[in-house]
């Protein structure tokens, strides 16, 4: 299989274009499509140099709560000397394009297409582009949630390429890319990469506890978001709340991959 990693290109439409479409935002999910990574809505980043990011979830009050994620693009010669500023929080820094340097606890990594860090609460860590080229990266963020006689996760680096893909029960058409072990209770969120070969689906509506993010790295596919079925391809990003229903079918001939966010793990806490 040929792999690809969608990347925005930032930019402006023409002005005889009408990308409205699936764009969307309902009290149990959000779609943000490709088209609307655009120049304009990007964010600078204090204390990095040479970024842009789009931000394309953050915790907001009676929809997803638990985790941040954006989309960072870094310049040649672009850095990050203390990205995370909050000391309880953990994250995941995944690269769709070029090349990033990221040092961490002392240690450089080379981080190309694919390559993967989970960054654990606390770390040490920075980031840097030596390259020519402009890279660009996802960088996923969520609050840590400890638990009773469990350690906290230690970081780590890996690739898309060293991992092997899990194959779901039933059907050898849809796989799982984990780069965290689903019963290593250290971990409160996994950020996986899911693909569907041609035919492949979710033959039911799942409905469940965990927050999700999907952005589509590669292929078309249709997704059942609640009620609705969205056609979706390359760069664009599903933002779902607990419990909404979700399902899809793989379009066309490529695999239908997406970089997932889920929390996981915990027994859920009580409000009054």
């Amino acid at each position: 299989m040929t792999r690809s990693y969608y990347t925005p290109r930032g930019g402006l439409p023409a002005q005889h274009e009408q990308l409205y479409d699936p764009a969307r935002f309902t009290t149990a999910y959000a779609v943000i499509p490709a088209a609307c990574m655009t120049d304009i809505v990007t964010s600078a980043l204090p204390g990095w140099t040479g970024a842009r990011a789009w931000i394309i979830a953050r915790p907001l009050s009676g929809f997803a709560e638990s985790f941040c994620q954006m989309i960072v693009e870094l310049s040649a010669g672009g850095s990050a000397p203390q990205p995370e500023t909050d000391a309880g929080a953990e994250g995941v820094i995944f690269v769709t394009d070029g090349v990033l340097t990221l040092t961490l606890d002392g240690q450089d990594h080379e981080l190309d297409a694919g390559g993967y860090a989970f960054l654990a609460p606390g770390a040490d860590w920075s980031l840097k582009n030596a390259g020519e080229a402009t890279t660009s990266f996802h960088w996923v963020r969520k609050r840590y949630q400890p638990a009773p006689g469990i350690a906290a996760p230690a970081s780590f680096v890996s690739h898309d390429d060293d991992k092997p893909a899990h194959v779901m029960s039933n059907t050898d058409k849809w796989v799982t890319t984990r780069f965290v072990e689903p019963d290593d209770l250290r971990h409160d969120m996994h950020v996986n990469i899911v693909t569907f070969q041609p035919g492949g689906r979710i033959p039911f509506a799942e409905t469940h506890v965990m927050e999700h993010g999907l952005y589509v790295l590669q292929g078309r596919g249709r997704y059942l978001l609640n009620t609705d079925w969205v056609d979706v391809g390359p760069g664009d990003y599903m933002w779902l709340r607990a419990f909404c229903p979700q399902a899809c079918e793989q379009v066309g001939d490529e695999p239908f991959r997406y970089l997932l966010y889920k929390d996981v793990n915990r027994l859920p806490g009580l409000t009054l």
